[in-house]
């Protein structure tokens, strides 16, 4: 079972090495890393040239953001599992696929995801939060709830079946998507309760209050064009949770 692994990348040259490293060092065999640059004017492909030896696909142009980038990634992904992995993230340890492939060829799933461990960029080694999608299930998208992106790792034939990102959205198109696929209650899926990726800090959808709101009002957007009932207030009432997070890192 092949694996495509999309990284996305964007005047990522501080960042990225740690992220193809990542993928390289990983022991499952049949792996697919392909990575879609937007433009960069900074030095990210020259660091991908360095490190990325075992790229498979790698395209440099313009584009229209973030989710229009991976749309491009999944047109090029010959793997028959596909993950994303941002170019400022990295994988826990070198036996992630190992782990994914085993589940999901196990018990057939059709979806899987983990945990994500946030740090900052100045501490690497202390963690700040931890992401627990074990509180996501599909009852609980009208409150806002979803998988950490970066560790959810979905069948190709979802993609063909549901369709890609939708490009109108900013910052929340990862929800959107889920919300599209896993509202049908019709996907096979588990939670691994450990931590398949570390993330920086500071991303766009932990890049203050600004990007939280755009979050939540393109989150309410979601689940109204799906069909899910919903309110703001609803949405809202997940961060209590999400502050226990920091608590219980």
């Amino acid at each position: 079972m092949k694996i495509t692994i999309i990284t996305v990348a964007f005047n990522a040259a501080s960042t990225i090495a740690e992220t193809l490293d990542s993928v390289a060092a990983q022991t499952y065999p049949d792996v697919e890393h392909i990575v879609v640059d937007g433009a960069s004017a900074d030095a990210t492909l020259e660091v991908v040239e360095r490190h990325g030896k075992h790229v498979a696909r790698l395209i440099s142009e313009p584009d229209r953001g973030i989710y229009d980038a991976m749309n491009k990634g999944l047109r090029l992904a010959s793997g028959e599992v596909i993950g994303f992995l941002n170019a400022d993230d990295a994988y826990a340890d070198h036996e992630v696929l190992e782990r994914v492939a085993a589940a999901m060829k196990r018990d057939q799933l059709d979806a899987l995801f983990g945990d994500a461990e946030f740090f900052s960029p100045d501490r690497p080694d202390w963690p700040v939060r931890r992401y627990r999608s074990h509180y996501f299930c599909p009852d609980r998208i009208a409150w806002g709830w979803m998988p950490a992106h970066p560790t959810l790792f979905l069948r190709r034939q979802l993609f063909e079946r549901f369709g890609m990102f939708r490009t109108d959205y900013r910052i929340a198109g990862d929800f959107e998507l889920v919300a599209r696929m896993f509202h049908t209650g019709t996907l096979r899926y588990r939670h691994l309760p450990e931590i398949l990726v570390r993330m920086r800090i500071g991303g766009i959808s932990t890049g203050g209050w600004r990007n939280t709101l755009l979050l939540n009002r393109e989150v309410l957007r979601a689940c109204r064009e799906n069909g899910i009932k919903t309110n703001l207030l609803k949405i809202l009432s997940k961060y209590p949770a999400k502050l226990l997070e920091l608590l219980r890192r």
